[in-house]
């Protein structure tokens, strides 16, 4: 997940070239039995629960039962070695191959996840996991204790200073699952792939936690894998406060120290 790169060191005393630890990043094709489907700028590693959590989130898949194989294929370097940068899903029976509109015509770069859509009706997809009727309920202590919590389990991130992280945690503070990535939406495909295939999604007791923005696309993930709460260290953008309340998702933005916003949905976030 880090590449060591030699850098020249400039400060007030001088300068002096050392080795820097780079948060890595590679491309990742996705195919779907057998077609290709999705390139992705990712970091590598935990690239099945990627694959498992991105077509979650495109509505193609309901639970793990829905993938019969995963295996990397085809990535060759110079020297014929396995890059595993292609990745293949095959569905189970039964399951319906991806709509067209889920097909990436253009790269999908680490910022961004809806560019490069072939056609933008798919953006606004419509989930099998509604979360507007969860109970979920937590309390501003605890969520004001989790950036913290988020932050000490971001190893990668310590070396190189360029990831973004995402988890899901329950209803007591625990993070379950913690998952870094040079893209933020890769980094929550990881965290909903992981759910997935430890048989936890729908998760409508779960709360999702990112480390930047909220942003339209990671709204749209969050209601796919039927949470119903998303909390960010940023801000959240018009957009997808317009879908969380569309939605019935609560969203928590600006969560630093004991202080948040709550755009939409704030009963969900219990006050003291």
């Amino acid at each position: 997940m880090t590449v060591r790169k030699p850098v020249v060191k400039l400060t007030t005393r001088g300068e002096r070239t050392r080795p820097d630890a780079l948060a890595a990043e590679e491309p990742l094709e996705l195919r779907v039995d057998g077609r290709a489907l999705a390139v992705t700028m990712r970091t590598p590693g935990h690239d099945v629960e990627l694959a498992h959590g991105f077509l979650l989130s495109e509505g193609v898949l309901g639970s793990r039962e829905d993938v019969r194989t995963a295996r990397y294929c085809d990535g060759t370097d110079d020297e014929g070695r396995n890059t595993y940068n292609v990745l293949d899903l095959t569905l189970a029976e039964g399951v319906p191959a991806p709509d067209t509109g889920v097909e990436r015509n253009f790269y999908t770069t680490s910022s961004c996840g809806v560019c490069g859509k072939a056609a933008l009706d798919a953006v606004k997809l419509r989930t099998r996991f509604p979360p507007a009727d969860s109970d979920f309920s937590v309390s501003s202590d605890l969520l004001a204790k989790l950036p913290d919590q988020l932050r000490s389990r971001q190893k990668v991130f310590d070396a190189t200073g360029g990831l973004h992280a995402a988890a899901l945690f329950d209803t007591t503070g625990e993070l379950l699952v913690v998952r870094e990535d040079v893209g933020r939406h890769n980094a929550v495909d990881k965290v909903l792939g992981w759910a997935l295939l430890e048989g936890r999604v729908p998760l409508p007791q779960a709360g999702l936690l990112v480390s930047g923005r909220a942003s339209f696309e990671l709204v749209q993930k969050a209601a796919m894998a039927g949470i119903p709460l998303l909390a960010a260290v940023s801000a959240p953008s018009s957009l997808a406060v317009e879908l969380a309340a569309e939605q019935g998702i609560t969203v928590v933005g600006f969560l630093r120290g004991d202080s948040m916003n709550l755009y939409t949905r704030d009963e969900r976030v219990q006050r003291h």
